[in-house]
Order: C-alpha cells, then structure tokens, then sequence
C-alpha cells in the first residue's frame, strides 16, 4: 500500500503524523504542498483545506489523526507479513 503524506513545513500537524508514521516503521511519500503546486491545486479541487493530508490505499484524512494511524501501521503490518509469507513459499 502506498501511504502519501501532503504537508506544509512548520506544520505541527504534519510534523506529529510524519513522527509516528515513522516510530511505527510505516514508509510514505512526502509531498511538501508550498512547492509542488499541481498537488496543491489537486487537494484544493478536492476540498482539502487543512495539513496534512494523508492518502493510503482507499483511505483519505486531514490533520494528525493518531487512531487512524495506528489502523494504518497494523493494516502495515499485515500486509508485510502476508508478504514474507508469500516469499518464503515462493522461495520453497
């Protein structure tokens, strides 16, 4: 699954989201909105008004939103064992 983050810099929200996504070991994408403008425009059209922005598989959200991310990195987890398992009897 990819996870894309969409922050702004000295964004205590997306600051918070970027440090627990990396504690649990989650990988994503960052894209800061101040430069990359298409993303910027793409978010407003859709609505979005506030930072960040998370989009992982069929999941969107706004702001730091620890129970969500918590979902995310167990949802994480599974599918990275689920993975090593298929490798393991691939391999075999």
């Amino acid at each position: 699954m990819t996870v894309i983050v969409y922050s702004t810099p000295r964004c205590p929200q997306c600051n918070a989201t970027k440090r627990q996504l990396d504690r649990m070991g989650v990988p994503y994408r960052q894209i800061d909105v101040t430069v990359d403008t298409e993303a910027s425009a793409m978010l407003r059209a859709a609505g979005y008004r506030q930072a960040p922005v998370v989009m992982a598989g069929d999941r969107v959200w706004t702001g730091y939103r620890p129970d969500l991310l918590r979902t995310l990195a167990e949802r994480h987890d599974e599918e990275s064992h689920a993975a090593s398992h298929m490798a393991a009897a691939v391999a075999a």
